[in-house]
């Protein structure tokens, strides 16, 4: 048994889909797109109908797509 001191940082909690969409300001089927094509952020693939985002993730994605200007290079695809 885990100790409360020692429980799950949140930003490690698994997101649904929808959860994490929501989160993203995005719609499912783009996150399903981002999937296919890549350039999406990491997921977990738990069973053949069953995925799920980790809020760090999430978080790191939307880090790597911060800019200050216009002028700055666009992130990356995977």
């Amino acid at each position: 048994m885990m100790a409360l001191d020692q429980a799950l940082d949140p930003r490690d909690l698994l997101l649904s889909p929808e959860d994490a969409a929501e989160l993203l300001g995005v719609t499912v089927g783009y996150l399903a797109k981002l999937r296919h094509a890549g350039g999406g952020p990491e997921y977990c693939k738990l069973s053949a109908r069953l995925t799920r985002y980790r809020r760090s993730a999430l978080e790191a994605w939307i880090a790597a797509r911060t800019r200050t200007s216009t002028s700055q290079s666009p992130p990356p695809d995977r």
